[in-house]
């Protein structure tokens, strides 16, 4: 069984930054695809960053591309995700994922954090 815990949220102005962390406990995460989510509220949960378990592939969506940079340390079982440039719509709770059988978190999640609230002020 593997825990999740993220942190690093906060209150944070328009063009600011703020860096996500995950903390994991209970396994490895040195073979897992991770990634990073987050859910605005009356929006559907939507993938933000991937990475996979080597730490050489990532992905973004479109909305964060140049802006956002996750990362992971398997050795310390961490993945981070730095976000700059800040904007209002990024305004939501950002969650850790996990996912054990290498097809990666866009098409199945076998591990959430409890998530952190970003709320970035205009």
């Amino acid at each position: 069984q593997v825990q999740l815990v993220e942190s690093g949220g906060g209150l944070v102005q328009a063009g600011g930054s703020l860096r996500l962390s995950c903390a994991a406990s209970g396994h490895t995460l040195s073979y897992y695809d991770m990634g990073w989510f987050r859910q605005a509220p009356g929006k559907e949960r939507e993938l933000v960053a991937a990475i996979n378990w080597r730490g050489d592939i990532t992905s973004y969506a479109d909305s964060v591309k140049g802006r956002f940079a996750i990362s992971r340390d398997s050795a310390k079982k961490m993945l981070a995700l730095q976000m700059n440039s800040l904007k209002p719509e990024d305004t939501a709770v950002y969650y850790c994922a996990a996912e054990t059988s290498g097809q990666g978190v866009g098409a199945r999640v076998d591990y959430w954090g409890q998530g952190t609230q970003v709320t970035v002020s205009s």
